[in-house]
């Protein structure tokens, strides 16, 4: 009998992995990235402190989306959260992707983050 592959499973084993690793302080901040089939979500952490400094998602009703699943609303995601960090006077943080690969709408995301002026 074959066992089916949990992979959100393996996401949260690589998630975990990576978070020993990293940590967020007051100077240089986690942006973390959570991602679901419907929303993307996006937020800047003091890993010290346990508070979120800033935050986006597509779930944002000022954003006004005409999708929420493709790589325009990762894009506009990355840069808001820039945006708001870069107004919260956050210019650099640590990317953590979540155990999710380096693809696709987190890759999107990232990129549109750094474009608009956020250093990883």
């Amino acid at each position: 009998m074959f066992k089916k592959i949990d992979r959100n499973a393996n996401r949260v084993k690589r998630h975990k992995r990576i978070r020993n690793k990293i940590s967020g302080t007051a100077t240089c901040p986690r942006l973390s990235v959570y991602r679901s089939d419907a929303h993307i979500y996006a937020q800047i952490i003091d890993d010290e402190k346990g508070h979120t400094l800033a935050s986006a998602s597509t779930l944002d009703k000022s954003l006004e989306l005409s999708s929420t699943k493709n790589l325009e609303a990762a894009k506009k995601i990355g840069e808001t959260i820039a945006k708001r960090a870069l107004d919260a006077g956050i210019e650099e943080v640590v990317f953590d992707r979540s155990g999710y690969l380096y693809h696709g709408r987190i890759k999107a995301l990232a990129e549109a983050a750094r474009e608009t002026g956020l250093k990883f």
